[in-house]
């Protein structure tokens, strides 16, 4: 097809097809290829591309005094024919031997080729000299490429959208388990490895990936058909020149069951819902009346990019002829020549082509020549009679500020499944929060298995791939979903133990209590008098302060409590327990008295001297506990190492040498008391108190020897509880082993508490 202007511009459609070369000869003239089965849709584009140029001529404000001129050519859906009806186009048809290389080119541009495989061959020429070429339908993302396809541009988006359109979709319905058809065309080899690298950024998989033949043959038509139904996925996604090929009655049971959607340009639609049919002539059709390809106008999407391809050619042609002198882009600001026309000069005009049709779409180039993206969302309908409808339920856009956004009517959509929904397609089923997901060995990183996070570690997302660990102060809650405060673990007054203890502590406090109540009423009885009464008085005082302690070790801990506690225990024991050395002294002295080379003892301990003594003992226990409390004082610790879904907190002793020294001065006077003790144990009389102060500091002893084991690997609140357990003991043996049978004899036997029975011999065992 052509038509005379001043200045032409070349088509390439695809209108006929050649199924086969003619046989080639060495010994005839070759024969010229026929080209057959006739395209009405193709036609039709090409019938766009002159009504725009007319439309153009006629236009008084667009390239006004130019008159546009087309040249069309066939290319039978042949890369030869296609690659040779190029090169006819740019280098011209005529036989001359004028080989003038002044005035414009034969043609200003291209607009096609449809097909990637014959654009990507033809811009590899046409790049060299720089000769533009606007495709409207070849979307293969490699022609993005702008240094090996310089002059090369195209009306339709390229397939790195229509892939991440195609994600987009995946995305929004959860699909991450998806089979994957491709033509054997650059087309579908190039979609379908962008659509796969897509697919691992997005964190999808195929499941399987499957070439479609061109000649659709029936075996591997099969075969293709048994890969999906073995497959696992629900979802397949096709990227085919043919899709018709799709459909074949051999696979079109499994086509039936599947959501149909496939990405078209957007574009001017009269009738977005017309069935797709195709109807055969008869020859007696009046054509102003009859429903064919031709008179359809259902599907103008590559017409109308035929449209804007043509429109942007001439803007750029209008651009270039209105350029000012010393106002142009070229060198010194000079502009085009429009007598001299050259290629690249207009290339330069398109990369810059800015303008709105009249249906109001903008139309412009990036950077690498593609145009703005828009994608139409169709969904297959089925009819009653088994023919198909086509339903626009979405599209998918470019917009320059905020990306590609995807829009869908879901309700419009149609789900061929009882419970008209869309089906799920996973390898594996999303990980809770809670756990993490653990690649299954073989298998793509789609299916996994979903592990529970450890303790202390967890996950709050869904499909987490790792879980993390808790801060220091938090632990994991139950389910592993998030970080809750650890618990705090101290020996409280709420707690059961802490209760029993406190419990134990004030009945303590009352038996000294009691005690000392009925000694200062008794006071002056024998029994009371023999067993020097302020000695005793003031062991009660100071096991009164031992039982009154525990309640420092009970509660939070505090800076003061923790200072206190060891304080006020290392105090009250030395107190206690130099008062019962002083009494095994004062008893030892008294029965040495009695002989009279002992007369001279008595009068070393009298009551200055015994309370010296106290106040001395005491005061190096002060000493020690001034010195501890001031170098390396107790402070509260949050412990995590006893367990860690737990905050112990307790009282760091801080230097554990002043500790040991308290100890270790409490227990040399209870060895020097007990073997003071031990050693008068047998003196001949009914009333021995060296026999029970004895008995008490053995078992002062034995509750602190087992308390160094026990308390070192007692963990948390219950070392404690064993520190604790052990002052009472310990306590509860002194008070028991002293003061209880003088109260026996004072409450129960009266006769007995006199000066004869407490200074009578005892009888002797025979």
């Amino acid at each position: 097809m052509y038509q005379h202007g001043e200045f032409i511009i070349g088509g390439l459609f695809e209108v006929q097809n050649l199924k086969a070369f003619p046989e080639l000869s060495f010994t005839t003239e070759p024969e010229l290829p026929q080209c057959e089965e006739f395209y009405m849709a193709s036609f039709q584009q090409a019938l766009t591309m002159v009504f725009a140029i007319n439309e153009i001529n006629s236009n008084n404000k667009l390239l006004p005094n130019i008159t546009l001129g087309y040249q069309i050519y066939d290319n039978c859906l042949r890369l030869g024919v296609a690659f040779r009806a190029a090169m006819s186009l740019v280098s011209g048809t005529e036989e001359s031997s004028n080989y003038s290389c002044t005035g414009p080119p034969p043609v200003i541009g291209i607009v096609g080729d449809p097909g990637s495989t014959q654009s990507i061959t033809i811009s590899s020429v046409l790049g060299l000299f720089r000769v533009p070429m606007v495709s409207y339908y070849a979307t293969c993302s490699c022609l993005s490429d702008r240094k090996k396809y310089p002059s090369f541009f195209r009306t339709i988006p390229s397939d790195a959208f229509q892939v991440q359109a195609m994600v987009q979709i995946l995305k929004h319905f959860g699909w991450t388990w998806v089979g994957l058809l491709y033509s054997d065309d650059d087309y579908g080899i190039y979609a379908a490895q962008s659509f796969q690298q897509e697919m691992q950024i997005v964190g999808g998989c195929v499941a399987f990936s499957e070439m479609l033949p061109y000649d659709n043959n029936g075996k591997d038509i099969q075969r293709i058909a048994g890969v999906i139904q073995r497959s696992t996925a629900r979802v397949v996604v096709a990227f085919s020149t043919d899709l018709a090929s799709l459909m074949d009655d051999t696979i079109r049971i499994f086509w039936e069951t599947m959501f149909g959607c496939k990405f078209e340009v957007g574009g001017k639609k009269v009738d977005e819902q017309q069935e797709i049919r195709r109807n055969k002539c008869s020859g007696q059709e009046d054509l102003s009346n009859s429903e064919t390809a031709y008179t359809d106008v259902s599907e103008l999407r590559a017409s109308y990019n035929v449209y804007k391809a043509v429109y942007a050619l001439a803007h750029a042609l209008h651009d270039l002829v209105k350029c000012e002198e010393e106002k142009g882009p070229f060198t010194g600001n000079s502009c085009a020549d429009i007598s001299n026309l050259k290629p690249w000069q207009l290339v330069h005009y398109i990369q810059n082509v800015k303008f709105t049709t009249g249906f109001g779409d903008h139309v412009s180039f990036d950077e690498n020549g593609d145009a703005l993206a828009i994608y139409d969302v169709m969904n297959w309908h089925p009819r009653s009679d088994g023919s198909i409808i086509v339903h626009v339920v979405g599209v998918v856009y470019e917009e320059a500020i905020i990306g590609k956004v995807l829009t869908l009517d879901e309700d419009a959509l149609f789900w061929n499944f009882e419970t008209k929904k869309p089906p799920d397609s996973v390898c594996s089923e999303s990980c809770p929060p809670g756990t993490r997901r653990a690649r299954k060995k073989g298998l793509p990183v789609c299916c996994f298995d979903c592990l529970p996070c450890g303790d202390g570690e967890i996950s709050n997302s869904t499909d987490s791939p790792e879980c993390f660990t808790c801060p220091e102060d938090f632990w994991s809650s139950a389910e592993n979903d998030c970080c809750v405060p650890k618990e705090m673990e101290f020996l409280s007054y709420d707690d059961p133990l802490g209760i029993s203890l406190t419990t134990a502590s004030l009945l303590g406090t009352c038996f000294c209590v009691l005690v000392l109540v009925i000694f200062a009423y008794h006071h002056n009885t024998p029994v009371v008098r023999a067993n020097n009464s302020e000695l005793s008085f003031l062991l009660l005082v100071s096991l009164k302060l031992c039982f009154l302690c525990v309640l420092l070790f009970i509660g939070q801990p505090q800076l003061w409590t923790c200072q206190l506690r060891h304080a006020v225990f290392g105090i009250s024991f030395v107190l206690c327990i130099s008062s019962i050395l002083v009494k095994t002294m004062v008893v030892i002295a008294v029965f040495k008295s009695s002989r009279p080379e002992g007369k001279s003892a008595i009068k070393w301990f009298g009551s200055v001297q015994q309370r010296g003594t106290v106040i001395a003992l005491t005061s190096a226990q002060v000493v020690i506990c001034t010195v501890w409390l001031s170098s390396a004082s107790p402070t509260p610790h949050k412990n995590n190492q006893y367990i860690h879904s737990k905050i112990v907190y307790e009282c760091a002793i801080g230097s554990v040498a002043g500790f040991s020294l308290l100890l270790g001065y409490i227990g040399l006077l209870a060895a020097v008391s007990f073997l003071l003790a031990f050693m008068a144990r047998k003196l001949p009389d009914n009333f021995n108190e060296a026999k029970f102060i004895t008995f008490s500091m053995l078992i002062f002893c034995a509750v602190w020897i087992a308390f160094v084991p026990a308390y070192v690997s007692s963990p948390g609140k219950y070392a404690v509880a064993v520190e604790i357990f052990a002052i009472l003991a310990s306590s509860f043996g002194l008070l028991a082993a002293i003061f209880a049978p003088k109260c026996y004899i004072i409450i129960l036997h009266p006769e007995r508490n006199t000066k004869k029975a407490i200074m009578g011999r005892s009888t002797q065992k025979k």
